[in-house]
């Protein structure tokens, strides 16, 4: 393999990374944003009043996008074996 075949490697990981974190750092950043609205609208500014929800709320949508998350993970893996086993 060459130089130009890892950077693709890399690239290609760099990409599975932003798919697979993107929903689940959307869900925090959509809920962190709408308690932080409320907070400042009501003046109320109670750190477990983001944490908890927040939390709550990533992990149920981590189970809901596991099977997308293994999915994407498995084809990657998959691609990534088959070109190695290729080049050898």
């Amino acid at each position: 393999m060459g130089f130009d075949a890892n950077v693709e490697f890399l690239r290609m990981a760099f990409w599975q990374i932003l798919v697979i974190s993107g929903p689940l750092l959307g869900v925090a950043l959509a809920i962190g944003l709408v308690i932080g609205i409320l907070q400042a609208a009501t003046s109320i500014q109670e750190m477990t009043l983001t944490f908890v929800p927040k939390l709550v709320l990533v992990v149920i949508a981590f189970g809901l996008l596991a099977n997308f998350m293994m999915v994407q993970l498995a084809d990657y893996f998959s691609f990534i074996f088959d070109q190695v086993a290729q080049s050898a």
